[in-house]
């Protein structure tokens, strides 16, 4: 049996694509136990994952001093492999610590983050990435070198408890009644660049008059009133009243995700929920499994940024978000899933 570390401290879309190495893992080695280390408050994520042993959290209050006490305390695991996911000065501290040498008895595999990779691709766009650049299998790939087989289509093994299900579900019950299908849209992200235009998502909630649409976001997301407020019959809008995890499990509850390159489009992209993915300018947001459809356009300036951060170069802003318009989206519900149209 093998005691294995992973080093992930955020952020959300990151833990849930890194979420992906668990199953390739324990296919290689499948006695094994696994510990991850992470923010404090994204350690509710992990539990997502029933195949996680131990969950270890560092809260940043604590400081370099409270990350080395930590170091100190998880070298007495004597950890036969860990797998720095995060490679920042912190996970590699941890590191340092757990593995100190090339003579060390465990095995140390590094995620490299590839940044003259990105300084080439983000001052003078030339992508050496790969493309579309998929981040499940970037973070499966570095394991390679000890054997483990990525895999193509990750997927979570989570059992949703009762209690996570009781923050939401009987609101969407009352809402469109029992077992009536909804669609979830992701309206909002973290950076202007990539967010698709908000009267898009007004004008595919109009073109659609028959389907359930449930709305997550954050809690400074409040546009998403207005949302609800066209169809308040058939749109419920949860943005900044849900946990990240109870948000997850909505993803799971839904027929279809529509939703920009956030956290929670990885969510259904590794649940292998339908989903439809509105990727414009990021580098790395694209998802992995069949079950998520890629809509983008084809423009020499992209990718641009990595997190939707910076200038758009293009005479019409955000172009390649605006030339996807709603009409594209609702073609493609038509010839899928024609029972919310």
């Amino acid at each position: 049996m093998k005691k294995i570390l992973i080093i992930r401290f955020s952020s959300f879309g990151d833990i849930v694509q890194a979420l992906s190495i668990v199953g390739p893992l324990l296919s290689k080695y499948p006695l094994s136990q696994i510990s991850w280390l992470t923010r404090k408050d994204m350690a509710a994520l992990l539990s997502m994952e029933s195949r996680i042993n131990h969950i270890i959290e560092f809260d940043k209050k604590n400081g370099l001093w409270g990350l080395l006490k930590l170091a100190w305390r998880l070298r007495q695991e004597n950890f036969d492999m860990i797998y720095d996911a995060h490679s920042n000065l912190r996970s590699r501290i941890i590191s340092f610590f757990l593995h100190p040498s090339f003579f060390s008895s465990n095995i140390l595999v590094r995620r490299s983050k590839e940044r003259w990779k990105r300084f080439l691709l983000f001052n003078f766009n030339r992508n050496l990435f790969p493309w579309p650049y998929r981040g499940m299998i970037s973070y499966q790939a570095p394991l390679s070198a000890i054997g483990v087989v990525p895999s193509d289509n990750p997927r979570l093994d989570w059992n949703v408890s009762n209690q996570v299900l009781s923050t939401f579900l009987p609101q969407i019950n009352n809402k469109f009644g029992p077992k009536n299908k909804f669609i979830t849209l992701v309206p909002s992200a973290a950076w202007e660049m990539k967010r698709w235009p908000v009267d898009y998502w007004e004008k595919l909630i109009r073109s659609m008059p028959k389907a359930n649409f449930v709305i997550l976001g954050g809690p400074d997301d409040h546009f998403c009133t207005n949302l609800e407020a066209i169809s308040p019959a058939n749109v419920l809008n949860l943005a900044g009243k849900l946990s990240l995890l109870a948000s997850c499990a909505v993803i799971r509850e839904s027929t279809l995700l529509i939703s920009a390159d956030t956290g929670l489009l990885h969510v259904a992209d590794i649940f292998q929920k339908a989903a439809i993915a509105i990727i414009g300018p990021t580098a790395f947001g694209f998802p992995t499994n069949s079950s998520v459809k890629t809509m983008e356009i084809d423009l020499p300036c992209r990718p641009c940024t990595k997190d939707g951060r910076g200038k758009c170069k293009q005479v019409i802003y955000q172009r390649c978000m605006v030339e996807i318009v709603p009409e594209k989206i609702v073609e493609h519900i038509r010839n899928f899933f024609p029972a919310f149209l």
